[in-house]
């Protein structure tokens, strides 16, 4: 039997040198543009374009299937019930073996032209990441309003907390890098929210040797911005885990400051009860508690698990699961308390105690039980 060797398969075409992942939802209008931009731009490079969709409903899974139909060059990756830009960017650098991986946004709103540039620091050795800036000399947001750059310039002074590598950019989502790199980095990737290159900077061990290409950020002309209150939270996020996510849980957090406002809930629930509906202590102890059950389980669904909320009759048979669940943690809550109290702890340490252990046993049964990935 004849043993192939790699030579076999590389003697007649050219070594791939370089990948571009672009990372899209809904941009059927931007797609035709940006291929005849980034084919003008990468001309000479022998590189391919991989297109990772996240779910598109507006044809553009449709187009790009034809397109690479008919050029080899030009790929696909789609992704099902899986939502996150970062995480797109991820399996992107899965899905290829180019050395030389550049990542650009499908909105048209990246300057193509440098690319060329970020690839050829990063190929010739003068950098092992290079980043598409609009904060450097030279560079520019373009016509963002004033609260937009307000909010871009607060994210970027709050990065620092977190950043190794210090770039005037970090909230960039244009950049190069080598793949060996990246791959060494994923391990320890968040892959929560849209900026991937802030995760990359914060995850590594040390300092990355870095280029800066400045440019102009372009406004967009078709589509719709991802940009939203969603994308805010997954930021605070990123930057939490990157904090303190290695000695906590960051849905852990969430889950916990989910719990202290229903306690607020619980409360009040409790003393409208008692002082202006006039029920009895049982009955409006139980209300206050259903309602805070309640309000921790919608609330924790929206934010906390919203990567796989619950809707429809699922909403129903997880608030179920939830109730159940938390009813045993009280238990748990009341238990450990008492038993320190009656052992001379003292009541502020026994009821903390409690409610710590009651909270844990909450998250981690309904993480389990409400919100299990299927």
């Amino acid at each position: 039997m004849y043993a192939f060797k790699a030579e076999d398969f590389t003697a007649s075409r050219t070594r791939l040198e370089a990948a571009v992942i672009v990372p899209i939802l809904n941009e059927h209008d931007n797609i035709v543009p940006l291929l005849e931009r980034l084919w003008d731009v990468l001309q000479g490079v022998n590189a391919e374009i991989l297109f990772v969709d996240d779910g598109s409903t507006d044809g553009t899974v449709e187009l790009v299937e034809s397109i690479a139909l008919c050029d080899q060059r030009v790929r696909l990756v789609r992704r099902i019930n899986r939502r996150g830009l970062s995480s797109a960017v991820t399996e992107g650098f899965l899905a290829t073996v180019a050395p030389v991986v550049a990542v650009i946004d499908g909105d048209l709103q990246h300057d193509e032209t440098i690319l060329p540039d970020l690839l050829g620091a990063v190929m010739n050795g003068e950098a092992e990441l290079a980043i598409g800036t609009r904060y450097a000399q030279g560079g520019s947001v373009g016509e963002w309003v004033a609260h937009r750059i307000r909010i871009s310039r607060f994210a970027t002074w709050a990065a620092s907390s977190v950043m190794k590598t210090r770039v005037s950019d970090p909230m960039s989502g244009f950049f190069a890098i080598r793949r060996d790199l990246f791959l060494d980095i994923a391990p320890r990737l968040s892959q929560r929210g849209y900026k991937i290159l802030l995760d990359i900077i914060a995850s590594h061990h040390s300092a990355i040797p870095t280029a800066e290409i400045p440019y102009r950020f372009r406004t967009r002309s078709a589509g719709e911005s991802k940009l939203d209150g969603a994308a805010i939270l997954e930021y605070g996020e990123l930057l939490v885990d990157k904090l303190v996510g290695h000695v906590v849980p960051v849905k852990l957090l969430m889950f916990g400051a989910v719990g202290l406002v229903g306690t607020l809930v619980h409360l009040s629930v409790l003393g409208l009860g008692l002082n202006l509906a006039g029920l009895g202590f049982s009955l409006a102890q139980a209300l206050a508690t259903l309602s805070a059950m309640t309000f921790n389980f919608t609330l924790n669904n929206a934010l906390t698990y919203r990567d796989r909320s619950l809707s429809g009759w699922r909403w129903v048979t997880g608030w179920l699961s939830f109730c159940g669940a938390c009813s045993l943690g009280a238990f748990a809550n009341v238990g450990l308390g008492a038993m320190l109290f009656a052992d001379a702890w003292p009541w502020w340490v026994s009821g903390l105690a409690g409610a710590a252990v009651g909270s844990v046993w909450n998250y981690a049964a309904t993480s389990w039980l409400t919100w299990r990935r299927k």
